[in-house]
């Protein structure tokens, strides 16, 4: 389970209303401009108060895997709250923290972002966590900052200069405007991060994941984290209860 949150996190998770599964069925423009592509995107960013969500998730490394089911909640800039196994795994992310307890083996973890740029090299922050939730583009641009690149059946884009550490990549769905897929690689240290948006469903006039596939791939080595998000309800008043447990250890990564 660890192995599980952990991919969450660096990949990085009770009611439903009016859910509909999109499909695809939009051609692309040729005379769309990246700028065009990208506001048409950001229109589409998610706009809720809080999110509910139960969420399988399937984690496979080689031909090993494992699946369990978690209960999730997000108020929108705010918080991102997962709780596993009968309150027995729970992990809470703000802008400010990550922090996490099992009591499965007694460990806690309590610490920053930095973490995530250890175990990466990429720096990312709590809005770039929240975006790949929400099929929202990983990082912000500025308008003219994006090229539009040529792909058969997506809107292609990436930065016109790419980031010294990493080169990032979108393709964005034609027909609503949300990411298809979305890359971060380090050709340098032989690694890929690839978030595949398999289906999107629409609640209550938000267009919303409903399955992820996040793939990462490392000296050859591939570990994919599948999520899939059923019983979506939005906009409920929520809690997200989190005390650390006494006389725990801390988690060495």
């Amino acid at each position: 389970m660890k192995k599980i949150l952990i991919s969450f996190i660096v990949c990085v998770l009770f009611g439903c209303k009016s859910t509909q599964t999109l499909s695809s069925t939009a051609g692309l423009n040729p005379k769309l401009k990246a700028k065009q592509i990208l506001k048409a995107h950001n229109k589409e960013n998610a706009d809720f108060t809080t999110l509910q969500s139960r969420v399988k998730i399937e984690l496979i490394e080689g031909d090993q895997s494992q699946s369990h089911t978690v209960s999730l909640r997000m108020e929108h800039n705010k918080t991102i709250w997962i709780n596993a196994f009968l309150n027995m795994v729970r992990l809470k992310i703000t802008p400010e923290r990550v922090q996490m307890y099992n009591k499965l083996d007694r460990t806690y973890f309590d610490g920053d972002f930095s973490l995530i740029k250890d175990l990466l090299g990429v720096e990312l922050t709590f809005s770039n966590i929240e975006n790949l939730i929400l099929g929202d583009a990983l990082f912000k641009h500025k308008p003219n900052a994006l090229k539009r690149q040529p792909h058969p059946k997506a809107y292609a884009l990436a930065p016109k200069q790419q980031h010294p550490l990493y080169d990032l990549f979108y393709r964005i769905n034609p027909s609503y405007f949300k990411i298809d897929v979305q890359e971060v690689s380090q050709p340098l240290n032989n690694r890929i991060l690839n978030v595949f948006y398999q289906e999107f469903q629409e609640i209550e006039q938000q267009i919303l994941p409903q399955k992820i596939s996040i793939k990462l791939i490392e000296n050859q080595k591939e570990t994919t984290l599948k999520m899939n998000f059923k019983s979506v309800s939005l906009n409920q008043p929520l809690r997200f209860p989190f005390k650390f447990p006494s006389g725990f250890k801390p988690i060495d990564f």
